[in-house]
């Protein structure tokens, strides 16, 4: 049965240990998952160099630059857990070097078996930035984000056919 039956909560993101590359996250078990309404952030930015040629007059040659990435943020979020916050205090305390790797998920309406997760991106070496928790709510029976936010050092794209 899956985890994330709700439709207003569109993207699941799981986050793994040391999965290095894209191609393993398949293969492993995420340590802790959240399902949001929205997810802004999936960027990736490449800075032009542009280069003067000797004996050229018209224009710049461009070649490609650095590539940075945008901050990740995901909000009205639930989890089942308080690991997302676990992260975040861990960090916070002091172990600036516990990254973990993430996929963020698109889900739709698929089979009889559940959410269809046929997009999703993989951000390698995240690092959560700003944990918000929702307003407390007595009727609510998950553990409700307000909002995440992470950086990450690189992202691939998954479409399954």
């Amino acid at each position: 049965m899956n985890e994330y039956p709700l439709p207003a909560f569109r993207f699941k993101i799981d986050f793994y240990v040391g999965t290095e590359g894209a191609s393993n996250f398949g293969d492993s078990k995420p340590i802790c998952s959240g399902a949001f309404a929205e997810c802004t952030g999936l960027e990736a930015v490449m800075e032009p160099r542009s280069i003067r040629v000797g004996g050229s007059n018209y224009g710049e040659t461009q070649r490609a630059g650095r590539v940075s990435f945008g901050t990740v943020i995901l909000k009205r979020g639930v989890a089942k857990t308080r690991d997302l916050w676990k992260w975040f205090e861990l960090v916070g305390n002091g172990a600036y070097a516990f990254r973990l790797d993430a996929e963020v998920s698109l889900l739709g309406f698929g089979d009889s078996e559940g959410l269809d997760t046929n997009h999703s991106w993989y951000l390698m070496n995240a690092l959560p930035t700003k944990f918000k928790a929702a307003d407390f709510v007595a009727t609510a029976q998950e553990v409700a984000l307000e909002e995440l936010h992470f950086v990450h050092e690189g992202m691939y794209h998954f479409h399954a056919d």
